[in-house]
Order: structure tokens, then sequence, then C-alpha cells
């Protein structure tokens, strides 16, 4: 994708503020990315170069890579695989899969596969503690996927102990709300790739001129459809926001479709963990 469709590459810092955070793990820095979409000319090789840089020029305690790798077929994976392998990380590489990466039945293991052999580790309704077990980090699988149900998996977690959660779309948050969450990392929606300044995504005001336009319509022509089958909850596109008790970080990715991104850059997200 031209620079000029998606915009110079930003660097986001925040810090985030966990309740009970042991305090070996206070100023622990994450470095977040997402959604590189590694075909068709959506991502730039400069970008994803430049990308991994200020990664690696941070030195993490941990990197999360939260889901779509490629774009629809899972051939890309292996040209982008050993890019990513120069991700340098203190307690390692995770990520999730999201959508694309299970478009057909043959991608998941071929992209799992792909990323387990250059050292990221791949969480799929599973419980990691690369950090020790002071802050579990827990990877579910997509919401899309028959195998997302998160209660098994949540269930397992003590809720007195601070927990961090993957999940590659955001909607999820309002299911993970019956459990302790206290940082969400999740992408998914590119930020809405349009925003208009002081108002927000356009896809919030998309979806709602949808709901005006009658069923029988929108059945006939399902490109209308698109917008609120992509994310229910536009208002979560992207940045931290308090859902309950739990906080969900959404990262606006990398990769960018047709027609390009607007005052919505790609991110690489940096983010220093805290108590309040």
């Amino acid at each position: 994708m031209h620079k000029l469709l998606s915009g110079a590459l930003s660097t986001e810092k925040l810090v985030v503020k966990i309740k009970n955070l042991h305090p070996s793990l206070v100023g622990l820095k994450l470095v977040q990315m997402s959604d590189f979409h590694y075909a068709d000319g959506l991502l730039s090789e400069k970008m994803l170069t430049e990308a991994i840089e200020i990664s690696n020029a941070v030195k993490p305690d941990l990197v999360i890579l939260t889901g779509d790798y490629v774009n629809t077929k899972a051939k890309p994976i292996h040209q982008l695989a050993p890019k990513l392998k120069n991700i340098q990380s203190r307690h390692g590489v995770y990520a999730i899969l999201g959508n694309h990466d299970i478009a057909f039945p043959s991608s998941k293991p071929e992209i799992t596969d792909a990323l387990n052999n250059v050292g990221i580790k791949v969480l799929w309704n599973q419980i990691a503690y690369p950090l020790g077990n002071k802050l579990p980090l827990v990877g579910l699988a997509d919401v899309y996927s028959r195998e997302f149900n998160p209660e098994p998996i949540m269930n397992q977690l003590d809720s007195t102990t601070p927990c961090i959660v993957l999940c590659h779309n955001p909607d999820t948050a309002e299911i993970l709300q019956k459990w302790r969450v206290d940082l969400q990392l999740s992408g998914h929606t590119h930020g809405g790739q349009i925003v208009i300044p002081g108002l927000g995504p356009a896809m919030i005001y998309y979806t709602k001129i949808l709901k005006k336009i009658p069923k029988k319509i929108r059945r006939k022509l399902p490109f209308l459809r698109k917008g609120d089958s992509i994310l229910h909850h536009w208002q979560w596109s992207e940045g931290l926001h308090q859902i309950g008790n739990n906080q969900l970080y959404v990262n606006r990715g990398l990769g960018t479709y047709f027609p390009g991104r607007l005052f919505c850059p790609p991110e690489v997200t940096i983010i220093t963990l805290d108590i309040p």
C-alpha cells in the first residue's frame, strides 16, 4: 500500500495501570503490532521493517502480535514469518490469530506452524506465563471461529491475580466482562481507517445510516452490511477503553485496505505497566 494511502507509521505510547500488579512487573514494557495483511500490497516492506526497528529500539520485555498476518490465502506467511523472526524481546514474542488467518481450513495450522517455527508462540485458547505466575497471558481463539469459548479458559484463572488477554476482535470485550481482564489487547478494526476529527470513525455514522435502510434492501445488497459485520462497537475501534471493570486497547494495525487511511495512521504500540 502506497504511503499516500496508508499514511506514515505512528508510534503510540501509553501507560496502563493495573491493580495489584506485582512490584517486579511495574515498568514492564510491552509492544503490540497487529493486522499486517501481508499480501496484495496492503503493507509495504519499508513500513514492516520500520515497525520492527521501532519495536527493537525500545528493548521490550514482551512483544504481542494480535492477528491477521495474511489477507486471504495463507501462503504469504512464509515470506512474512522470516521477517518477524527479527523481532527482539526479553521474554519472547507471543501471537494470536485473526479472522483472516482462519479463512480456509488449512490456514490455521499453516500460519501457526510458520510462526512457531521462527520462535513466535501462537496461543489458541491457551494460557502462558512468559512473565511468571503473577501476570498470566491468555490467548483466545478468534470470535469467528467455532472454537471461541472463553469460559473454560478464563475460569482457570485466579480472580485475585491480574491478567492480560489477547483476542483479535474488540467486540469480545463485552463478553469478557464476566471475568477480570486487566488489559485486553485487540486489533481487527484498522481504527476504522477513516476518522472524522472530533467525531470519531466514519463507520459509526455509516452503520447508523444502514439501520435506517429497510432490511429487504440490505439483504439484497451485501456490501451494505459490511460495516456492522466487521464490528458492532465502533466506538472501541482504536485506543484505550474502560469496559466495565476491564481495560481494552485496540491497535489500528499496520496493513491498509483501499481507499486508504484518513486521520488514522498505522501504528506500533508501546505500553508500560504501572500501578494506580
